[in-house]
């Protein structure tokens, strides 16, 4: 009977305590909302508050998160992954850096907007931990000048993808065409080096049938020949280029060395001819010489008798 007493009143302690945890974040929900943003049933605007450092106090329930025209440097991993139900998160236009690995671990967002910031980098582990990931915004970095190429490996579901106006000069192509749900994409005013690393990359925005933002504006902007190229119509020059794998400093370059060494065959050649006559005048002349010495000289005839002569 104690033993029964015993579970009964175990049972009836963590009712006490789920009710209490379960009035905690309701009384947070309800009540709370940091001072300097504007909270409405799941909402949390904090637009242009000249923000620092990210807001305390936001409620645990917080569904949508703006922090847009603020001067946050860093997303702190702890404060933003206490928001389980967090789907919706604008960053943009902000200075956040390269202090985004192990940010994004419990938030299950669904919209991320990281544009406008100072990223330099995406790797593997950026938003690795953001499978339900759908709508990601990157644009507008201009630092951006490196996206490793499984990036968005583990990104399944991500459907719309923006990296416009970045310094991005090279993109693999799995790192994109891999991308299973991917229906539109933004590569829009970026630095292309339309040279041969970049020749499946080049095929794949030709051949593919997703939708590209800004089309007329993804340009190539090297080699000097195809300046201003849309990516889609490159693809004869890249052709042609690769075939050989030379491009026309390459051309020029083995013009020189073949010159170069015609002009040395042609030089070692005469210098060559010039000591093997002058060995042979220098040597024929000594031995005409021994020659000479070597013969002797037929005597003279013998005087007739005066008495034959009679």
């Amino acid at each position: 009977m104690d033993e029964k007493r015993i579970h009964t009143q175990t049972y009836l302690d963590g009712q006490k305590f789920l009710f209490f945890i379960t009035a905690i974040a309701l009384l947070d929900s309800g009540l709370c909302c940091p001072k300097e943003c504007i909270c409405e049933h799941l909402l949390v605007n904090c637009t242009d508050r000249q923000l620092e450092e990210f807001p305390t106090g936001i409620p645990m329930d917080t569904r949508q998160l703006i922090l847009t025209h603020n001067n946050l440097t860093y997303l702190p991993s702890m404060d933003l992954n206490l928001l389980i139900d967090l789907v919706y998160l604008d960053c943009s236009h902000n200075i956040l850096g390269d202090s985004l690995e192990a940010t994004f671990i419990a938030v299950p967002l669904v919209y991320l907007d990281l544009s406008h910031n100072n990223i330099s980098k995406i790797t593997t582990e950026t938003f690795y931990l953001l499978t339900s990931l759908v709508v990601l915004k990157l644009s507008d970095n201009p630092k951006l000048g490196e996206i490793e190429k499984y990036a968005f490996a583990n990104n399944t579901g991500l459907r719309q993808l923006d990296l416009s106006r970045t310094a991005l000069t090279y993109l693999d192509v799995t790192t994109v065409s891999e991308l299973p749900s991917l229906r539109t994409l933004g590569l829009s005013f970026n630095p292309w080096d339309c040279y041969c690393p970049m020749k499946d990359f080049l095929k794949w925005v030709t051949e593919s049938d997703i939708y590209f933002t800004d089309e007329e504006n993804m340009t190539c902007t090297t080699p000097l020949q195809i300046h201003g190229e849309p990516l889609k119509e490159t693809e004869k020059h890249i052709n042609l280029m690769c075939f050989t794998n030379l491009y026309e400093r390459d051309y020029l370059f083995l013009m020189l060395v073949g010159f170069v060494i015609f002009g040395s065959g042609t030089v070692v050649a005469w210098l060559t001819g010039v000591c093997v006559v002058i060995y042979d005048r220098l040597c024929g002349s000594s031995e005409d010489d021994e020659d000479e010495d070597d013969e002797e000289p037929p005597p003279p005839p013998k005087p007739k008798k005066k008495e034959e002569e009679a």
